[in-house]
């Protein structure tokens, strides 16, 4: 594999600027780089820690046994809408239930696999076990993420998301509602030592920094509300776990929140918003989604209980 340095990356570490173009771990490209497989310029890299700058050409040889037995099998009956689709970048609006890419006790056919189907040149972006993706959502939650079509537009929008700018908003109905109006939740996020498959808010876990809004407040059937998340950072399960620890959980969510009275069966979670810098014009560029239809059902019921109709 082998990309150019886009300015986004100029100064980077040589180890990160080819983990984010491969998607292996730093610990295999520190082992590739040990075994003189990095490349920068025609000359072998020794030493992870030296810095990039624009133009450079930076090569990895990818573990040829380990890629072509995790490559994925397209997948064309996998179901998604892609609301803009160019040169560069996809932008996919999931649906409820379709997981990201493939993982431990995942679906056999992911997002990713229906994506080699529609874009078959996604095979050699990226790392082949996902290929193309920038970040994921949860296999319960709606709505819009970003996946690249080139490397250099993988490397660019990695490297927005790392560095926060790019922009990702969520809608959400949370059981009550936060004391204040707005707020931010500081509270770095890790495992739970409990249950690994959880996360929680601890002292020793990583940064996460989520901002919130309240849009609406309703007191039928149930006390609830309706808010607008925006993520500075994107850890697992993020907002659930931010929401639940200022006791305003999601609703339907019952691996952080309260038993499901309405029956809903999902998190009611939906990444509503999406902009960042296009990595072809270099301009902002911005994509909407609306709710799907339960997370809409289960607003226009509070509506109409809380208005008495």
């Amino acid at each position: 594999m082998r990309e150019q340095i886009p300015a986004a990356l100029d100064s980077e570490r040589v180890d990160r600027v080819a983990s984010l173009m491969t998607g292996l771990s730093r610990s295999v490209v520190a082992s590739l780089i040990s075994a003189g497989e990095v490349i920068r310029n025609e000359e072998v890299v020794v030493a992870g820690s030296q810095r990039v700058a624009v133009g450079d050409w930076i090569e990895v040889e990818m573990p040829a046994a380990d890629y072509v037995e995790s490559r994925l099998i397209p997948d064309p009956e996998v179901i998604f809408d892609a609301i803009h689709v160019d040169d560069s970048l996809v932008v996919i609006d999931k649906p409820i239930g379709l997981v990201v890419h493939p993982g431990a006790g995942s679906s056999p056919s992911t997002l990713a696999h229906g994506l080699l189907a529609r874009f078959p040149e996604m095979v050699d972006v990226g790392s082949p076990e996902c290929p193309g993706i920038v970040h994921r959502l949860d296999r319960d939650t709606s709505g819009l993420l970003v996946c690249a079509r080139t490397n250099e537009a993988l490397l660019y929008l990695k490297e927005e998301l790392a560095s926060r700018s790019m922009r990702r908003s969520y809608l959400t109905i949370v059981a009550g509602c936060p004391e204040a109006a707005t707020g931010t939740v500081d509270a770095p996020i890790g495992r739970s030592r409990r249950t690994r498959t959880r996360m929680t808010v601890t002292e020793d876990g990583r940064e996460a920094r989520t901002h919130y809004e309240v849009l609406e407040t309703w007191h039928q059937p149930a006390h609830a509300s309706l808010l607008r998340c925006t993520l500075d950072t994107g850890r697992t399960h993020q907002i659930r776990v931010h929401l639940r620890a200022i006791n305003s959980p999601v609703l339907g969510d019952s691996t952080y929140g309260k038993p499901d009275p309405f029956n809903i069966g999902r998190p009611l979670l939906h990444a509503a918003e999406i902009s960042f810098i296009h990595p072809a014009t270099r301009e902002r560029v911005e994509f909407l989604s609306e709710p799907p239809d339960d997370f809409m059902g289960a607003v226009e019921m509070f509506r109409r209980s809380s208005s008495g109709s």
